[in-house]
C-alpha cells in the first residue's frame, strides 16, 4: 500500500478554499471514478483502491490518501496532478 500527504498553503476564505477543493476534487472525480462527500471541513474522497481526505485548516489544506496495490504504481501520477490542481485553485 502506499501514501499521499500534501500540505497546501492558501489565502482563501473558507467558504472559497472549500469550493476550490471541491473543482478540483470533481476534476480528479471525473478522471479516477472517486465518489466524495463532505463531513464538517473535511471532503472525504474514495473508490475501489483509494480512501482519501482533504481537511480545510486555516491557511492550508492536507490531503492524504491510501492508495490499494494497483493505483501504487500510479502514485506519483496521481500526487502531481493533485499538486497541480491545488496550485491552480488555491
Amino acid at each position: 500500500m502506499s501514501a499521499i500527504d500534501i500540505r497546501h498553503a492558501h489565502r482563501l476564505a473558507p467558504a472559497q478554499a472549500r469550493a476550490a477543493v471541491e473543482q478540483a476534487i470533481t476534476t480528479l472525480g471525473q478522471r479516477y471514478g472517486l465518489d466524495f462527500r463532505w463531513e464538517g471541513d473535511t471532503l472525504h474522497f474514495v473508490r475501489p483502491g483509494v480512501d482519501g481526505r482533504i481537511a480545510l485548516l486555516p491557511g492550508e489544506v492536507h490531503v492524504t490518501a491510501r492508495l490499494g496495490m494497483l493505483l501504487s504504481a500510479m502514485r506519483g501520477t496521481i500526487q502531481s496532478e493533485l499538486e497541480r490542481l491545488l496550485a491552480e485553485r488555491l
